[in-house]
């Protein structure tokens, strides 16, 4: 039984928390997180509120970090030294720059497995949505459309202001609300050739960080991608993702898989497991992916979602940010 711990107790740590108690193949050792109020707040575990201290005291296998972005790598580089996996919510870093210190870390110890919480590529319609492209039946993909129309009140950056700084979060609705939308985006279409972007508030919440954002994506294999995400919607409506093909049209649209074809013709093909609750657009696959990990980390397989697989989102993000600044198309070649 490995025995797993959490690093910071907010807010998608109460997803982590539960899964951990129930795999079948690790237990909760220990918690830790600066606020002194949250010692009890998971029963019969031990708490810390130094992660130096925890790492020093108890025996681990896998530390989960639950952390704001700007401690994601200085928390993940000491756990690693450690010897200890780390299995690491989303994003990456705060930008492509920091992504890479990871990555580099990655290489460094090789021994040690980090796994990315970009857990949307296991919901059931993307595994169903990629077999039925790899099928061949349908022909090549042309293009690829996603879009996150969510809402976050005033309040959501005022509780945890690092939420609205870029110095501490890297960005806003693009690496904290829509990053797995373009993660997905990358695994579908494969290397990208150029990025248009554009990036805005339309909110006057007088943070830093941007509340929309919009891409277009060239691909190297022809095939055309549009990105749009905002946190200004009046609602969280559903994710959207879709896939125009030769033949045929895949659509994810509130957690389930439709296939329209030439004709017109829209089946529905299968129907994601979804969070009861407000928050059931988290999706509902964090439970697979964790569960996923620790049996890599049981067997030694490297069969996870490596730091390196998780930077060609980050360098999206960066891209679209940078030709927002200089309103220019971004050449990814020339960019990394």
């Amino acid at each position: 039984m490995l025995k797993a711990a959490v690093i910071g107790l907010g807010d998608i740590s109460k997803i982590h928390v539960p899964i951990i108690q129930e795999s079948p193949h690790a237990e909760l050792a220990a918690v830790c997180d600066i606020d002194e109020s949250l010692r009890d707040s998971v029963p019969g575990v031990p708490f810390y509120t130094d992660y130096e201290e925890m790492l020093e005291k108890e025996s681990l296998d896998c530390v989960h970090i639950c952390l704001p972005h700007h401690l994601h790598y200085p928390a993940a580089k000491a756990v690693v030294e450690k010897g200890v996996h780390v299995f690491l919510e989303k994003p990456l870093a705060r930008n492509a720059e920091e992504g890479m210190f990871l990555v580099d870390l990655e290489k460094k110890y090789e021994d040690v497995k980090i796994c990315l919480s970009l857990q949307n590529r296991l919901n059931a319609t993307f595994v169903k949505l990629r077999e039925l492209i790899a099928s061949g039946g349908y022909g090549e993909v042309t293009g690829i459309k996603a879009l996150v129309t969510w809402f976050r009140p005033k309040e959501y950056y005022d509780v945890k202001p690092w939420r609205g700084k870029m110095r501490q979060a890297g960005g806003g609705v693009m690496i904290n609300q829509s990053i797995h939308s373009l993660d997905l985006m990358q695994l579908i279409g494969g290397e990208i050739e150029t990025i248009r972007g554009s990036i805005d508030n339309l909110l006057d919440y007088g943070h830093e960080v941007e509340d929309t954002a919009t891409a277009h994506i060239q691909f190297k294999n022809d095939a055309k991608g549009l990105f749009f995400a905002t946190v200004t919607n009046a609602t969280n409506s559903s994710v959207e993702f879709q896939v125009i093909l030769e033949r045929g049209k895949l659509t994810i649209k509130d957690s389930i898989l439709t296939i329209t074809n030439d004709e017109g013709k829209k089946e529905k093909i299968i129907e994601d497991d979804k969070l009861p609750g407000k928050k059931f657009y988290y999706g509902a696959s964090h439970g697979k992916l964790i569960n996923h990990f620790y049996t890599c980390i049981e067997q030694d397989s490297d069969d996870y979602i490596h730091a390196r697989d998780a930077q060609t989102s980050m360098e999206m993000i960066s891209a679209i940010r940078r030709s927002s600044e200089i309103k220019q198309t971004i050449d990814m070649e020339v960019y990394k």
